[in-house]
């Protein structure tokens, strides 16, 4: 009997440590390769610096193209500030061609993309074959259209392969070393080591970055050869109209109110216009601002975003014209709102705050499902 009990208090502590060790097995497999694409927005030199440092990411993959019409107009950014940060440079192309004259067609329009971004002679330019167009061919049109794709690729200069869900391996398509994508980390982990990279989760978060990101782990030396990272610091410019430091050009002063412009204006990672651009605020939108800060020609207003980080508005010309109006009483304000794009989502105007989509529909008595308008004002707080 007092066997019996030792044995099942071992068997129940063997179950709680598992229990305790599963959360972190989910995330044992290297984090090597990250994706990035439009849906990321764009990245900074710190926000892959980050992932370089705490994460151990060393290259990353960025989508330059799909079809023959899209360009990530992410992409040539992007690529530039990976490469300050010392990442491994890669570029992939979502696939949508369904014969072998129209993968020819991408591959040429991808490897035009992929040198108008800055994607270096030498590195990967992957193909994505995972969609409907794939789903509806058979196996041997796939396998046919994707060597098409990478011999186009390849007599540029690139090297390519394929990325591709695991079910699709040797059903949908002839994959002798790919890129593979499958979850969940428990039931997938070293099924691929055969491969190049194995996915194996599509909702990681990088402190400071915007939105879930793909990551992988690399079994061989594929998406790091031909290059040699060289990590610099982000270059800053000197403003185009910069005016000597006095007294009244250079201060700052602690203010908290609310600035709602009058026109576009950009989002900087530092008080003055030679700091890197994260992103806009248009007319009709609002940012509550907690400082002040008067740099030479500029006058700023800096906040905290969503991502923990302090960003930057320009307010206005220093004594001039003025980018919007301002309050400077805290209690003037107490919701925002955001004014609907072309292209905006439940999904991405939700990220951009920090709030689940499902609040914000709920907040708008919408669904997520229902649609939204360019220029439709939704209330976020």
């Amino acid at each position: 009997m007092k066997f019996k009990t030792k044995l099942i208090t071992l068997v129940v502590a063997f179950l709680v440590a598992i229990s305790f060790a599963l959360p972190s097995q989910v995330n044992a497999a290297n984090t090597d390769m990250v994706d990035t694409s439009n849906h990321n927005g764009l990245m900074t030199y710190d926000n892959y610096y980050d992932m370089l440092v705490h994460y151990g990411v060393k290259a990353v993959v960025q989508k330059v193209s799909e079809g023959t019409t899209y360009v990530d107009p992410t992409a040539k950014y992007n690529l530039a500030s990976a490469k300050q940060a010392g990442l491994y440079l890669n570029g992939y192309h979502y696939a949508r061609y369904t014969t072998v004259e129209g993968a020819r067609a991408e591959a040429r329009f991808a490897v035009a993309a992929a040198q108008s971004a800055g994607l270096p002679i030498g590195a990967v330019l992957a193909t994505d074959a995972e969609a409907s167009e794939q789903a509806n061919n058979s196996y041997a049109a796939n396998t046919a259209n994707n060597k098409a794709f990478m011999e186009v690729v390849q007599a540029a200069g690139y090297r390519s392969t394929i990325y591709t869900m695991g079910s699709w391996v040797g059903t949908k398509m002839l994959v002798d070393k790919g890129w593979i994508a499958d979850y969940p980390y428990n039931t997938s982990r070293d099924r691929y080591t055969s491969h190049h990279a194995w996915q194996f989760r599509s909702d990681q978060q990088f402190a400071g970055s915007y939105g879930n990101f793909d990551v992988s782990q690399l079994y061989d030396d594929f998406f790091t050869a031909n290059q040699t990272p060289s990590p610099s610091a982000p270059v800053t410019p000197a403003p185009s109209q910069p005016a000597k430091s006095n007294a009244a050009s250079d201060t700052d002063y602690a203010q908290t109110g609310v600035f709602k412009p009058s026109t576009t204006v950009n989002i900087r990672t530092g008080a003055g216009t030679g700091y890197a651009s994260v992103g806009s605020y248009a007319p009709g939108e609002s940012v509550i601002y907690n400082h002040v800060y008067i740099r030479g020609t500029y006058v700023w207003a800096r906040y905290l975003s969503y991502s923990g980080r302090y960003h930057y508005v320009a307010l206005g010309v220093n004594g001039g014209e003025s980018y919007g109006s301002r309050s400077s009483n805290a209690h003037t304000y107490s919701h925002t709102y955001y004014t609907v794009r072309s292209g905006d989502s439940f999904w991405s105007i939700a990220s951009r705050y920090g709030i689940s989509m499902y609040t914000l529909a709920a907040n708008n008595g919408k669904s997520i499902y229902s649609l939204i308008y360019p220029g439709e004002s939704l209330y976020i707080r």
